[in-house]
């Protein structure tokens, strides 16, 4: 039987629905306080929130229990996560939410070509026309 929780298509849309609120809630939140300031507070509930769910699912686990591997690859998407947020709240703060969000959503067209380039995956020819047209269209929506 099917279980809509261990869908990745499930999740990846929950994902969808949370990262539109963010640009909203984010627009307004980042009105009247320095942008990154707005992006700490934004990271501070993040750990928090995070801290609080593994601690009650029991998942929290030791550092040295994790590879190096892990660490040096976590660490990385870290930073390109925090960059992402610093450059996003600075986008929202000048410009408007519907053209910054889908701007910041050629994020998509840039993982499908970094990981058929750094992680051998393939897409098909139907893939990569889609692939094109979220980038014309995020370009279009963004004009």
């Amino acid at each position: 039987m099917f279980n809509l929780t261990t869908s990745w298509i499930f999740w990846a849309f929950l994902s969808a629905c949370f990262a539109a609120l963010t640009a909203i809630f984010a627009k307004v939140g980042v009105e009247n306080i320095n942008s990154d300031l707005a992006t700490l507070i934004r990271t501070v509930v993040i750990l928090v929130t995070l801290t609080l769910i593994l601690a009650a699912i029991g998942e929290l686990k030791k550092p040295d229990a994790i590879s190096s591997r892990t660490w040096v690859f976590l660490i990385l998407s870290g930073l390109a996560t925090g960059g992402s947020w610093i450059c996003y709240f600075r986008a929202l703060k000048i410009g408007q939410a519907a053209q910054v969000a889908p701007i910041d959503k050629l994020s998509v067209v840039m993982v499908a070509i970094f990981g058929a380039v750094f992680l051998g995956e393939k897409l098909s020819l139907t893939g990569w026309v889609g692939v094109a047209m979220i980038g014309l269209g995020a370009v279009l929506v963004a004009l």
